[in-house]
């Protein structure tokens, strides 16, 4: 016999997926867009260029979901903890896509800031870490794990 005084994960749906991995897309995007803007401007290399990317990231990401769960009156300790939880796996797979779409597509990552190839590039890259990593996100979710642990903080 069930038990279902339990907590059992929510039943993920692909739109409940597709919605988690915006959520964290958006984040992710703000930081990879600005990391290349930076990196290209100031005429970085590509390795520091993607190192900065990924670090803003990560921390635009984390953000953007610590902005939600703080105002649901979470401490910051508490926060940044849900955060990582919900977050980091979905922003690394996502990162390490788009980046290497980036490194990948012939002439992008040096096209500068005025090239249609940079920004297509960039379109795209993000566009393929939204359809990769969405069925992720939806195992996450139906295993309790990834933003399953922020629905409780959503009003």
């Amino acid at each position: 016999m069930e038990d279902h005084g339990t907590h059992q994960p929510p039943q993920a749906t692909w739109g409940m997926a597709a919605q988690a991995t915006a959520h964290c897309l958006t984040g992710c995007a703000i930081g990879e867009v600005l990391g290349m803007v930076i990196g290209t401007a100031a005429g970085m290399s590509n390795a520091a260029t993607v190192v900065l990317a990924i670090a803003l990231a990560f921390v635009f990401g984390y953000a953007l979901t610590m902005r939600g769960v703080l105002r649901a009156g979470v401490g910051f300790k508490a926060a940044l903890k849900v955060a990582l939880a919900a977050d980091t796996v979905s922003i690394a797979v996502m990162e390490i896509l788009d980046n290497a779409v980036m490194l990948t597509v012939p002439g992008a990552m040096e096209a500068g800031l005025t090239s249609w190839l940079f920004w297509g590039a960039l379109a795209g890259s993000l566009l393929v870490a939204f359809v990769l990593t969405t069925p992720l996100n939806k195992w996450l979710i139906s295993r309790g794990k990834g933003h399953a642990v922020i629905h409780q903080y959503h009003h």
